[in-house]
């Protein structure tokens, strides 16, 4: 093997290692004063997506008592962003990432106001309006975040930037969606929407803090006719392809359709305060805490290395199966919670694990793009899997739903599982 050849090699196991040397939670928020901004906002930001889905969910199904409206609410908020995206990720790859971050905070701030209009059946179209354009311009919010993190972290801190950016949207989705359900089921919806469209305003104001270093040259190398087309890049890296799709199957499988039914199960099943806000707000929380502390635990097994992370994608979404299990009986709200807890453990290691993969391998001039297409792979799916369950939901019973949806979701480890032995393969050759 000549010199040249041995030379890439070399490079990405010194790569390898230096990522390999994560810094802790505290130390990268004491540190690193860009990403604690960032966190910070995004902390605020999260707290109010939280309210509105619950306040959202809660007054579609106390307007209209349909579930298939139910499942057109969800698919709206995962088929809205899908259109933008691809839109999304190249303005997240040629404009300042900041200041996109910064616009659509504000400009979400604004939109939500018009929810305090919507006052009856009659209404429900200003709704699904508002729904839309909100969603829209949250399209363009998540490729630049996914996009910035490594532009505001070193090697060493952004695996554990990746994994407490994650933790905290498990946090806030368990502390968010408690405090939603309690404050809609009390104060009703319009306070929920009030509360959301000021904290993003506070996270604009946050992230404006931000002093967002000059690009990275290390990936200046990527061929010009490459950084046109994310998806030629994919196709021409069938790696980066595979991990982009991970989030699509954790969305059509054991995500959007589950968050329908579980506000069919605070409704009519198991109903705690105002139609049943308290005891969805108690579900959300349990997914919130079970997607977070499953990352963290299986980190301190993978670190940042390459092939455990791969390892534990797999092994992700044979957990967040069981937990679906748990659940499908419907036997008792003890069982609800805990199954929800399983399912999210999986679904958030198979989460932080693709994303991590990602971040370690997608270059700089065409990262955005790359997550703008993972973005609009999984609000596709999402929204695909909100209809299609909202209606079944109208054919079938629940369990019927469930056994079929944790039987599936073991269909993505198992070609996840074939192309690693392919992968490895490509490797050795």
């Amino acid at each position: 093997m000549s010199k040249q050849e041995r030379t890439p090699i070399k490079s990405a196991i010194d790569r390898q290692r230096e990522i390999e040397k994560s810094v802790g939670y505290f130390e990268l928020l004491r540190q690193n004063p860009n990403f604690r901004w960032l966190w910070g906002g995004q902390v605020v930001s999260l707290l109010g997506d939280w309210f509105n889905l619950i306040a959202s969910a809660i007054l579609i199904a106390e307007l209209t008592g349909s579930r298939l409206a139910l499942g057109v609410l969800f698919t709206i908020r995962m088929l809205a962003p899908f259109f933008i995206a691809p839109l999304a990720g190249i303005c997240a790859d040629r404009y300042n990432r900041k200041h996109l971050l910064i616009i659509t905070d504000l400009a979400r701030a604004v939109i939500v106001i018009g929810f305090l209009f919507v006052q009856d059946a009659s209404d429900i179209w200003l709704l699904y309006a508002l729904t839309t354009l909100l969603f829209g311009v949250s399209g363009f919010f998540s490729p630049a975040r996914s996009a910035i993190l490594p532009d505001v972290t070193t090697a060493q801190e952004l695996g554990t930037a990746n994994t407490l950016g994650a933790a905290t949207w498990s946090v806030m989705l368990a502390v968010g969606a408690a405090i939603g359900g309690l404050t809609t089921g009390l104060f009703g919806s319009q306070t929920a929407f009030i509360i959301d469209g000021f904290t993003f305003a506070i996270s604009a104001g946050l992230l404006f803090k931000i002093k967002l270093p000059g690009r990275s040259s290390a990936t200046s190398g990527t061929p010009p006719r490459v950084k046109s087309s994310a998806l030629r890049y994919m196709f021409q890296h069938p790696d980066i392809l595979f991990i982009a799709t991970h989030k699509a199957a954790i969305s059509l499988l054991m995500s959007s359709g589950i968050q329908v039914i579980l506000v069919e199960i605070a409704k009519n099943y198991f109903v705690i305060g105002v139609g049943g806000a308290l005891s969805l707000g108690m579900m959300y929380c349990m997914n919130g805490i079970g997607s977070g502390i499953g990352p963290i635990l299986a980190r301190r097994w993978t670190g940042d290395r390459d092939k455990p992370l791969r390892v534990s994608i797999g092994i992700g979404y044979v957990i967040a199966s069981i937990g679906i299990a748990i659940i499908a009986p419907v036997s008792a709200l003890g069982t609800v919670l805990f199954g929800g807890f399983v399912r999210s453990v999986g679904g958030g290691i198979a989460w932080v694990f693709s994303t991590q993969l990602l971040l370690q391998r997608a270059p700089n001039e065409i990262r955005g793009r790359i997550f703008g297409t993972e973005f609009a792979l999984f609000t596709l799916m999402g929204g695909a899997s909100s209809l299609i369950t909202g209606a079944l939901m109208d054919r079938f019973q629940l369990p019927v739903i469930l056994w079929g949806m944790g039987a599936l979701t073991l269909i993505p480890a198992l070609l996840w599982g074939l192309w690693q032995i392919r992968y490895n393969r490509l490797k050795q050759e």
